[in-house]
């Protein structure tokens, strides 16, 4: 069988100059035809060496002579000096005022990338806006940007801390700082402190902290209710005369009431989310005159009688309604080995709809020595555990300077792993006379 006579094959494609093999018909890299034998093309760069100029493919020709005394260098061409086309083979217009290569679209012009992207600057029009319209919210991220219902900056979608990420509050002379921690994505404790007299005068201090049941819907609504509602019946309570200890009692009941009232929602709410839990939280709080220290909790939150001399010994003043505290109680474990069991914090009691039964704790105590009350979640006292714990803890100058001493036992908190929310409030004991403040 007879054979068409066929071309010898090139070395390199004249196309892309990829290499080939003897017997190529076509290049394996670009495909093109080698059967067709290519028009020597005349726009190669050449770079001229001693007469002869180097081509693409490394083949010498000779070069133009020049004039005998000329400088003017032999002529080089770029590969952008061709002019590009559309896919109908009309050239392509240039951009106005750009330095884009036809050819291949690629802008020479552009200036360096940075390595930083600055935020935005702040528009004081925007500012003049916002306080015109008696709006505080402004991003913290671009300090531009309007911040949205959802907490969110309209400007470069920043989310913004919430406002009880981290609370202080001083009320006289008593004072408490709360903080989400380091691992809960929001704050779901609160608290209210407050300075009152009683009817012959007497300055009274009250303080409440709540911690959210998280295992509960909205934990974060239960303690605020809590301590509200709380905090408002005892500095309501006690300047009419009621005895403080029985102004604990129904401060707690009021706080239960306002919990509970969280779960009357409508019908349709439970129908999307039928296995949620009622909200719920626990409670803790002090009352402080000049001689008596009145305590009332439900739950496993705490207070702690720190003196203020570190000779006397420390005391816890609240006994938790947890499972751990029932094991000991019942004398089926010994403290340490109640609290080191994962069931040691599963709460017995609490304030909420969904709550076997209200059993208000209060107690009554009169120190005989100056001193703080401590009051505090288990965000605090998971790293403080003992009265004398606590002790160590708290700065020495605790009851001159109770702002102080918060914020130093929720850092001690944080220092130690910062796992739930911390909250404590430091209330001087005697509660010294109206108008003394923390320094």
């Amino acid at each position: 069988m007879s054979q068409m006579p066929q071309q010898t094959a090139p070395s390199k494609c004249p196309n892309c100059a990829e290499p080939l093999e003897s017997g190529d018909r076509f290049c394996g890299a670009c495909g093109h035809d080698l059967s067709v034998v290519p028009t020597p093309s005349q726009d190669h760069p050449t770079l001229a060496m001693n007469g002869f100029s180097a081509s693409a493919d490394g083949a010498p020709w000779p070069v133009a002579s020049e004039p005998s005394g000329s400088d003017t260098p032999a002529a080089v061409h770029l590969p952008t000096d061709l002019a590009g086309t559309d896919s109908g083979g009309s050239p392509l217009p240039p951009a106005p005022g750009s330095a884009v290569s036809p050819a291949s679209g690629v802008r020479f012009d552009r200036p360096p990338e940075p390595e930083e992207y600055p935020l935005q600057a702040p528009d004081p029009r925007v500012a003049a806006d916002l306080a015109a319209a008696g709006e505080s919210k402004v991003c913290v991220a671009c300090r531009a940007g309007r911040v949205d219902s959802d907490g969110y900056c309209e400007n470069c979608g920043h989310a913004q801390p919430r406002e009880r990420d981290h609370m202080e509050q001083e009320s006289g002379p008593v004072a408490a700082v709360s903080d989400r921690g380091l691992r809960h994505h929001r704050n779901e404790d609160a608290f209210a402190i407050g300075h009152t007299a009683l009817p012959d005068g007497t300055p009274t201090l009250v303080a409440i902290v709540c911690d959210g049941v998280s295992s509960a819907t909205r934990p974060d609504d239960a303690s605020l209710a809590a301590s509200q509602a709380a905090g408002e019946s005892l500095l309501a309570a006690l300047p009419r005369g009621t005895h403080p200890q029985q102004a604990m009692h129904e401060a707690i009941v009021a706080a239960s009431h306002a919990v509970n009232a969280l779960a009357e929602e409508p019908a349709t709410a439970r129908e999307h989310a039928p296995h949620q839990n009622a909200p719920a939280c626990t409670i803790v709080g002090a009352v402080v005159t000049s001689g008596l220290l009145v305590v009332g909790w439900v739950g496993d939150s705490r207070a702690y009688w720190v003196p203020v001399d570190r000779a006397s010994p420390p005391a816890r003043l609240t006994e938790d309604d947890s499972w751990a505290a029932q094991m000991v109680a019942a004398g089926l474990m010994s403290e340490a080995e109640a609290y080191a069991d994962e069931r040691a914090h599963a709460i017995t009691g609490w304030l909420g709809a969904d709550a076997y039964e209200l059993e208000p704790h209060t107690a009554a105590f009169k120190p005989d020595r100056p001193g703080v009350v401590v009051v505090c979640t288990d965000g605090l006292w998971n790293y403080a555990e003992s009265a004398e714990e606590m002790s160590e803890a708290i700065p020495s100058d605790a009851a001159d300077r109770p702002l102080h001493s918060a914020r130093v036992l929720v850092g001690h908190a944080l220092d130690g792993g910062g796992h739930d929310n911390v909250t404590v409030a430091v209330v001087p004991f005697p509660a010294p006379p109206q108008g003394a403040g923390s320094a």
